[in-house]
């Protein structure tokens, strides 16, 4: 579809290096400064879908930038401006190499463990007796390495990550303290608009100064799970699933239609009828999350639009 930004291959002034990522296009500038492009590729099953969705760039990148505007005072992160709606402009970070998943219910990966018979996730104890979408009785920390580009993320321990040495017990501590103070934040938001963060995942990276922040996404429909808080319990005792505001129902539709990723498996063609269902679904995912309208911006020319948004930018600023 004309309407959408797939791909980029920008020259900004100061520009070193270009990565491009499963949904993100991140340029690395002097002095240390990213600019992030959020596209409207769809990654779904580690696999990108071959048209883009109209406004998702959009979406995630206001969303993630919103709620790193209404969290700044718990935790820091490397935002420095939005220059255009689909554009964050951040200061360079050296990734930690772990996923911090929080997890405030039985959900997802942690039902399909709990379901096989396993007690133990990422060396914490779930509770005996518990059903899919039941509550932890508190919050649990499931940390995940980061992958290389077409790997999957794989479990694992606070004990191996530090044996490992991934990360220093210093910070590992610190990264999990500011993973409660955000998702604790996220929960309070999220009851806010009649919505529960069943769980979510944070990333953090450090800056030259030796800060630890929160870089990438958070509280998107594409890195948490979210319930409606009205007629969950309801849903629960009639063990019904539950209502979810997240991107699972383009995987259900892709898993209808027999694409999971797996080896030997054609992606299924979305018409543009398909693609419009799902550009609407996630306009409504942003209006609920969010609890506003959500304002679409000029598309009929996305890719000038972002250059001459961010060149202004750069040119305003000392970079």
């Amino acid at each position: 579809m004309s309407n959408t930004i797939i791909d980029t291959n920008f020259n900004f002034s100061g520009q070193k290096s270009l990565y491009k990522g499963k949904v993100r296009a991140v340029y690395s500038l002097e002095n240390d400064v990213l600019v992030m492009v959020a596209t409207d590729r769809l990654s779904a099953f580690d696999v990108v879908m071959p048209k883009g969705i109209p406004y998702k760039g959009q979406i995630l990148n206001q969303i993630a930038t919103k709620f790193m505007a209404q969290t700044q005072d718990i935790v820091p992160n490397w935002l420095i401006a939005t220059p255009d709606p689909n554009v964050a402009v951040g200061h360079l970070c050296e990734p930690f190499k772990v996923e911090m998943v929080i997890r405030g219910y039985m959900s997802g990966h942690a039902a399909r463990e709990y379901k096989a018979g396993k007690r133990l996730l990422c060396g914490v104890t779930m509770p005996e007796g518990m059903k899919e979408n039941d509550k932890f009785p508190e919050p649990i920390i499931t940390p995940a390495t980061k992958a290389e580009m077409g790997d999957h993320d794989e479990d694992i321990s606070r004990e191996d990550i530090l044996k490992r040495g991934i990360v220093n017990e210093e910070d590992y501590l610190i990264l999990e303290d500011y993973t409660r103070k955000l998702f604790q934040r996220g929960t309070e938001i999220a009851a806010s608009r009649g919505l529960i963060l069943v769980d979510t995942k944070y990333e953090f990276g450090k800056t030259k100064d030796g800060k630890i922040v929160l870089i990438d996404e958070i509280h998107t429909p594409d890195s948490s799970r979210y319930f409606y808080t009205e007629g969950y319990q309801d849903r629960q005792n009639a063990n019904e699933p539950q209502k979810q505001l997240s991107k699972e129902f383009v995987r259900q539709w892709l898993i209808a239609n027999d694409f999971q990723g797996l080896e030997g498996q054609i992606v299924p063609e979305m018409s543009d009828a398909y693609i419009e269902t799902v550009s609407e679904r996630y306009i409504e995912l942003y209006e609920n999350i969010m609890g506003e309208k959500f304002i679409k911006a000029d598309v009929s020319s996305i890719e000038t639009r972002v250059k001459e948004n961010v060149e202004s930018y750069l040119k305003g600023v000392q970079i």
